[in-house]
């Protein structure tokens, strides 16, 4: 429903891109996975928030993924399922740009525009977990659970540059898709994944291109592609 409180972002958090390693110590490029939280307003554009920054820019970063958004709710969650891992502490385990309390992907949709601050941002896809993950919580499959567990997150277009900060409420502007909450994609995308009727209206919908190629593969193949080397590295 337009005009509705989502929920509220608890923190920003930015961060810059630095060497990083394979679980087994093979060099493995730049990320900015450990990022840091920001104190005031920060300034969102097209690109992202303002001293962010991207390792790997064929697969993060650019409009489609601008700023990355995790739901605060989860870390209780891996938690009891992981144990007390001091990354769990607090955000971001995940890299996430908002950490917010009252909003899941369960309670926001594909296309979802949504207010921040002084911002207008697009909800463009839910996140496809990557081996960073792993390292990054030292749990060897750890991008294989984030997609099982459906608590993988959600990026952002922005559709207007502006400020936004911690304390900022997350305000529904309009939802022109309200059958596709983004819990219904990720079963989609990691469990149910050759529902071909499915697949073809979530094909309708204005995708980001690399969402548009994988589901166009499904529906021609009738197959699965091959996650080993985004979830394993």
């Amino acid at each position: 429903m337009p005009n509705q409180i989502l929920g509220t972002i608890h923190t920003v958090l930015h961060g810059r891109a630095q060497p990083y390693r394979h679980m087994d110590g093979r060099p493995g490029g730049l990320s900015a996975i450990a990022k840091q939280a920001v104190s005031g307003p920060v300034r969102a554009t097209a690109l992202g928030l303002e001293g962010d920054e991207q390792g790997d820019l064929r697969v993060h970063g650019g409009p489609d993924k601008a700023i990355h958004h995790y739901a605060r709710e989860h870390y209780e969650a891996w938690r009891a399922e992981l144990g007390e891992l001091p990354v769990l502490a607090a955000p971001p385990a995940f890299g996430e740009n908002f950490s917010s309390t009252g909003v899941t992907e369960s309670d926001i949709c594909l296309g979802d525009q949504v207010r921040a601050g002084t911002c207008l941002l697009e909800v463009s896809q839910s996140r496809q977990p990557c081996w960073k993950l792993n390292v990054r919580l030292g749990v060897a499959d750890m991008a294989l659970r984030v997609q099982r567990s459906g608590r993988t997150g959600w990026y952002y277009r922005v559709l207007k540059p502006g400020m936004v900060q911690a304390g900022d409420e997350l305000q529904l502007m309009a939802r022109p898709h309200p059958e596709w909450p983004l819990s219904r994609v990720i079963h989609l995308l990691y469990t149910d994944v050759l529902n071909l009727a499915d697949l073809r209206a979530l094909s309708k919908l204005p995708l980001p291109a690399s969402w548009e190629k994988l589901v166009g593969r499904r529906l021609d193949s009738h197959s699965l592609e091959n996650w080993d080397r985004r979830t394993l590295g």
